[in-house]
Order: C-alpha cells, then sequence, then structure tokens
C-alpha cells in the first residue's frame, strides 16, 4: 500500500517533494498507526463488501473497518457477520489488493466465531475495532484479540473506542480514562491507534452538530477529546496514536454561518471551482476540524463517506516548510540543544521542545510524503478531486 499511489507518477513528481513510501500489513504498529489515514466505515450488511474495499483502495483508502455494531439493527447480527465472513474470504480468494480491514465487534465471542469461520483467510484481517472502551469491559475484547493472534498466528491489532459513559461524565472520567491506560498498557504491542466516537459522546447531552460548526465548538464534547490526549496522547512512552472523530455530512444544505475555507488560496491556484464543490459538500466543515485534530494532537480520523478520504489524505501530507523544520531540530546543528532561526525564517526552532513533535512530523513525512515548496493544500486535494 502507498499513499497517492492512485495519482498517476509524473502527478506524484510534481506534488511532492518526497514521495510517500509503502507500507504492508507487517510493518511497524507506530508505522501502521500513522498510515491509518482516513478510516472508512462499511456496515456489515452491504452485499458487496469485498468489491467495495477493492474499489475504494484504488481511490485511495488504506483502512477500513466493517462495523458489526451500531451501523446494523440487533435483528441483523448474525446475518451481517455471516455475510463479513464471505466477503473478506472473497476478497482474500480474490487476489486483489485492499486496504487494511479490520471489525467492529459487539461482543468478544465474535472475534473468535470471525476468525474460525475465516480459516486459511484469517490474515486478510489487521483487527478489531473494539466500542465503548473502559478497563473492565475492555480487557476481556483485549484477551481475546491476543488469543485469536496466538491461535492463528496472525498478528492482530486492536483499537478501541472511547464513546462510554464513564469517558462522557465529568466526575468519572478522569479515573476511567485512567484506568483506560492501565488496560491499553498490558497490551501495548497489541493496541495499534485509540479512537473517539463523537457521536456517542454527543448523544449523552442530546447534542448533534450542524455542518457550520466543529466537534470542537461542541464545548462538552471538545472538554473530553482535550483529556483523552492529555491522558492517552502523551508524546512518550506512555502515549498511543488517538485519531479524529467523525464527520457525518457529505451533502450540504442552506447555510446560517459563512463557509470556513478562505478564498485566497483557491484563487491563488486557480481552483475557485473545487472550492465552490466543497462548500456545496460541507467539506469545508470537515477540513477545519482536520486542521483543529492536528492542531490538538490527533492523527487520522473515521470517515463515512469515500468523499471526505481525500481532505484527510491531503492534509496528512508534511509540508516543505514542517519537514524543513522538523529536519532543522533533528539534526546535527541542533544535537545539542539550543533555539536557531528555522530556515523559512520566519519562526525560532528550540531543539528540546521541538524533538517530539520533529519526530512525530517525519514519521508522517515517512508515510504521506512531503509536499513541494510551491505545492498547498489545494494542489493536492485537487489532484484527487472527491468530486
Amino acid at each position: 500500500m502507498r499513499h497517492f499511489a492512485h495519482l498517476a507518477p509524473d502527478e506524484r513528481e510534481r506534488l511532492f517533494h518526497v514521495e510517500p513510501q509503502e507500507f504492508t500489513a507487517h510493518d511497524d504498529r507506530e508505522v501502521l498507526a500513522v498510515a491509518l489515514g482516513a478510516t472508512l466505515y462499511l456496515p456489515g450488511t452491504r452485499p458487496a463488501i469485498a468489491a467495495d474495499l477493492v474499489r475504494r483502495a484504488a481511490q485511495g483508502v488504506t483502512s477500513a473497518v466493517v462495523c458489526l455494531e451500531d451501523a446494523i439493527a440487533d435483528r441483523d447480527v448474525p446475518a451481517a457477520e455471516a455475510n463479513l465472513v464471505a466477503q473478506v474470504r472473497s476478497l482474500a480468494e480474490s487476489g486483489e489488493a485492499g486496504p487494511l480491514v479490520f471489525v467492529r465487534v459487539r461482543t468478544p465471542e465474535q472475534i473468535g466465531r470471525i476468525v474460525a469461520g475465516l480459516g486459511e483467510h484469517a490474515g486478510a484481517l489487521s483487527g478489531f475495532v473494539v466500542p465503548k472502551f473502559t478497563e473492565d469491559r475492555g480487557s476481556d475484547f483485549l484477551d481475546t484479540v491476543a488469543e485469536a493472534s496466538d491461535v492463528t498466528g496472525h498478528r492482530y491489532f486492536a483499537m478501541p473506542i472511547l464513546e462510554s459513559a464513564e469517558v462522557i461524565h465529568r466526575e468519572t472520567r478522569t479515573d476511567a480514562l485512567v484506568g483506560i491506560r492501565r488496560a491499553l498498557d498490558k497490551h501495548r504491542d497489541r493496541v495499534l491507534a485509540v479512537r473517539i466516537g463523537a457521536t456517542d459522546l454527543s448523544s449523552a447531552y442530546g447534542i448533534r452538530r450542524s455542518r457550520d460548526l466543529t466537534i470542537y465548538d461542541v464545548l462538552p464534547v471538545a472538554q473530553v477529546i482535550a483529556d483523552v490526549v492529555n491522558v492517552l496522547g502523551r508524546a512518550d512512552d506512555t502515549g498511543f496514536v488517538v485519531t479524529g472523530s467523525v464527520w457525518e455530512y457529505f451533502e450540504g444544505q442552506e447555510r446560517l454561518l459563512k463557509p470556513l475555507l478562505r478564498e485566497s488560496p483557491f484563487i491563488e491556484h486557480d481552483e475557485r471551482a473545487l472550492r465552490a464543490r466543497l462548500i456545496r459538500k460541507a467539506l469545508d466543515g470537515l477540513i477545519r476540524e482536520i486542521v483543529l485534530d492536528k492542531a490538538n494532537g490527533i492523527t487520522g480520523k473515521t470517515v463515512i463517506h469515500p468523499s471526505h478520504v481525500p481532505a484527510v489524505h491531503a492534509l496528512s501530507v508534511v509540508t516543505h516548510e514542517e519537514y524543513v523544520d522538523a529536519a532543522h531540530v533533528l539534526g546535527v546543528e541542533m544535537s545539542d540543544g539550543g533555539v536557531a532561526a528555522s530556515g523559512y525564517r520566519n519562526k525560532m526552532n528550540e531543539a528540546k521542545p521541538h524533538r517530539a513533535w520533529a519526530e512525530r512530523t517525519m514519521l508522517r513525512a515517512r508515510v504521506f510524503g512531503v509536499s513541494g515548496a510551491d505545492v498547498s493544500f489545494v494542489d493536492l486535494l485537487g489532484a484527487g478531486d472527491p468530486t
């Protein structure tokens, strides 16, 4: 797999100072966690999951979750489970390239049934997504994922979703997050990323944000996200990759507030029509939310529509300026610490405070590449225009 592999080679050469590198399902956990990018959710009842995954992979999707939980009705669980197994087997037997595939399960027992049903094709899965994760409830799931790995000989990852009442409510949140960290520490090598369930978090307050607002404008939920990053997203050996919450909209209606995209970058790059399409499909709100995700230490995002993928990936590319600064911080010149002006002569780089940021930036550069010096987000998004 390779981000932006769906673009022609000459187009990638034009856009990238350093092109994205290839990665596989067998790469290190740290690489795969960043490489997830936009993780596309599909309900387990879809009749052509295998074909959908192949088609979306060809369009740039590198990770997907087949959902057996909230995305399907309770009565449809057995049929969805059987459909999932049949579709993943079909994908494996076809030999066609697909994304990293995960399954969002309801119970630990489902993990065993799915793995057994896949049989010799059990390695076609990369892992399992655990909903409403808490220390008590989640530990059984993590133990079962570990057992499935041992039985099949395949490495399975777990991705917990934080969306339970204990995490939402202020009076229990700190204890719940510390307990979750204890549970995850016991299976650190199997935890790929921590996901945030903003829809469930919002539902506790009877809230549904509009397309004019980001999740960071919804303060009760934004406070939860801040605490999740505080406890679980630290840039040390205790932290995990934390991924961004879902954006629910894929078509625009009448707008109450002004669009969230400046006109000038689109005018400069002769992409006025692209901006108009993004606004019409409510993707300007998604773009702003991705920017705020990055500012708050969040990597990647859950998506429910293919049109969201290009925006997530375009904003995941390391800019030339970021790359120059990160290389400066990690270079010989600043190996003993200190402070110096950046290569762009517009800020100060500090060796010690900026080191963790620089290391994370270089890891992102490995999987998403580095844009050319004169290439902007508008160019990257326009090359893979989702409309």
